[in-house]
């Protein structure tokens, strides 16, 4: 799958984003090696804590089905679902990312022009993983 396709796949999710207090609505798609893809979307919560994000709603949904084996992901988002500009996935993305992604995992960052590629590794440098349990 390409890139620009998987960056599409990221859009739709979106319109599913339950986003009542901030009105950022982001939407990820996560591709695996075998080719399957799982769209993810923001889902808020008043107490903030319980709020998931979009990437680690498509990540877990993946995990679910038993998919360990993941290639890329696609994120955007906006204010009222529009893209403006990059929208990165957080800190707490990022570690998830580390738990099930190789470093050289790619992230594509959606903006309104096309796409900008990160690597995790890139996105998390001298991070702390399994590796690191002994």
């Amino acid at each position: 799958m390409t890139p620009e396709k998987l960056c599409e796949l990221a859009k739709e999710p979106m319109t599913h984003s339950y986003s009542p207090y901030s009105g950022y609505k982001v939407g990820a798609a996560l591709l695996c090696t075998d080719g399957t893809v799982y769209q993810g979307c923001n889902i808020e919560n008043a107490g903030f804590t319980p709020t998931i994000c979009a990437e680690r709603t498509a990540i877990f949904k993946a995990i679910y089905d038993g998919h360990r084996d993941l290639e890329a992901i696609a994120v955007c988002g906006g204010k009222d679902g529009v893209i403006t500009g990059l929208f990165p996935p957080c800190g707490v993305c990022r570690q998830v990312m580390r738990e099930f992604c190789r470093d050289d995992f790619l992230v594509y960052l959606v903006t309104p022009e096309g796409y900008e590629t990160r690597t995790l590794t890139q996105l998390l440098p001298d991070s702390f993983s399994s590796a690191d349990m002994h």
